[in-house]
C-alpha cells in the first residue's frame, strides 16, 4: 500500500470568490427599512403581473369586423374591445324593414368613440357576396389591416317545423351561416397573405340541444359549428385562429322582448347558476379568443351559458 502523501491529510484552503464579498446585513436594522424593501418588492410583483397581463391581452392597435354590431352581444364585443384599444368597424342591417337597426347602429358608434378608438359602421347584407367584398375592402381602405373577424350577425324565424316556409327557412340559413361563410371567404386571404388573424363565430347552445320551433336556427347555428372546425383546419397552417362560441340566454332586448316570461323562467331553472346571462359575458370570452391568452386555442367552441348544457 503506496504511503499517504502528508498533503493528503491537510485540509484545503477555501477557494477565492471572483465576485465581491457581499456585506452582512446588520442585525440592527430598523423595522421602517424591511417595510420599505416589502414595499419595494410589492410593487415589483404589480408590475410584473401588469406587464404579464398587458402582454396576453396585448390588442391595442390591431382592426376588428364584427358583424351584426349594432345591439345586443354585437355591441357589448364592439365595446370590449374597444376598451382595449382596437379599432372596430361593424355592420348593420334591418331585416324587418324597421329603422331600429340604423338608429342602434348610431349610438354603438357614438359610444366607441368615446373611448378614443378608430370606428366605422356600413350598412351591409351579409347575405350577398358582393355587398361583403365592399365592406370589407372599405374598411381594410380605411384602417390599412384586418386582424379580427367576429361573425356575429343572426337572425331567428321560430316556427314549427311543419309549419316553416322556404322563405323563413332560407333567410336564417343565409344569414346565420352563408353570411359567416362569405365574410370568411373574402378575408381568408388577407388572412393568409399577413400570416395573422382571429376568427371568433357566435354560434348557440341550441346548435347542440335543440328545442321546439328552432329547426332552422337550430340547422344555422350546428353548420356555423362545423364551419368553425373546417376553418381552424384548413386556415390553422397561415397562423389563423377559428373559435366559435355557444351563447345560452342572453338578456339582449330582443330575447326579453320577444321570448315569453315563462321560458325564460325556465332558462334560469336549467342554468345551474340560476341567472341568464348577459351580453358582456359573451363579450369578455370573443376577446378572450382574440389574445395572446388564446395563441393556442382553435377549432373549439366554448359555451357561454351559465350551464345550460349540463
Amino acid at each position: 500500500m503506496p504511503p499517504r502523501h502528508p498533503a493528503h491529510d491537510q485540509p484545503h484552503p477555501p477557494e477565492e470568490s471572483s465576485y465581491p464579498s457581499v456585506p452582512e446585513v446588520p442585525s440592527t436594522v430598523t423595522s421602517s427599512a424591511a417595510d420599505t424593501v416589502d414595499q419595494l418588492l410589492e410593487d415589483l410583483n404589480e408590475e410584473t403581473q401588469s406587464q404579464s397581463l398587458n402582454y396576453g391581452m396585448s390588442l391595442r392597435g390591431r382592426v376588428a369586423i364584427i358583424t351584426g354590431g349594432a345591439s345586443g352581444i354585437g355591441r357589448a364585443v364592439a365595446l370590449e374591445f374597444a376598451r382595449h384599444g382596437v379599432h372596430v368597424a361593424f355592420n348593420y342591417f334591418s331585416y324587418d324593414g324597421t329603422d331600429d337597426a340604423e338608429e342602434e347602429a348610431a349610438e354603438t358608434e357614438r359610444l366607441i368613440r368615446q373611448l378614443e378608438v378608430r370606428v366605422r359602421c356600413e350598412k351591409c347584407d351579409v347575405r350577398d357576396p358582393e355587398a361583403v367584398e365592399r365592406f370589407i375592402k372599405n374598411t381594410r381602405t380605411e384602417f390599412g389591416r384586418v386582424h379580427i373577424l367576429v361573425n356575429n350577425a343572426g337572425i331567428g324565424r321560430d316556427r314549427a317545423l311543419w309549419r316553416l316556409t322556404d322563405e323563413q327557412w332560407r333567410t336564417v340559413l343565409d344569414t346565420n351561416l352563408t353570411g359567416a361563410f362569405h365574410m370568411i371567404r373574402a378575408l381568408a386571404p388577407t388572412f393568409r397573405r399577413q400570416h395573422d388573424g382571429k376568427i371568433v363565430n357566435v354560434s348557440s347552445v341550441h346548435a347542440i340541444r335543440s328545442e321546439f320551433g328552432l329547426a332552422n336556427y337550430s340547422a344555422s347555428k350546428a353548420g356555423l359549428l362545423g364551419l368553425t372546425r373546417s376553418a381552424a383546419l384548413e386556415l390553422g397552417p397561415s397562423n389563423i385562429n377559428v373559435n366559435a362560441v355557444a351563447p345560452g340566454y342572453i338578456r339582449t332586448n330582443r330575447l326579453t322582448s320577444g321570448v315569453p316570461a315563462e321560458i325564460l323562467d325556465t332558462a334560469r331553472e336549467r342554468s345551474v347558476l340560476g341567472r341568464l346571462g348577459d351580453p358582456q359575458d359573451v363579450a369578455n370570452v370573443v376577446v378572450f379568443l382574440c389574445s395572446e391568452y388564446a395563441r393556442h386555442i382553435t377549432g373549439t367552441v366554448v359555451p357561454v351559458d351559465g350551464g345550460h348544457l349540463l
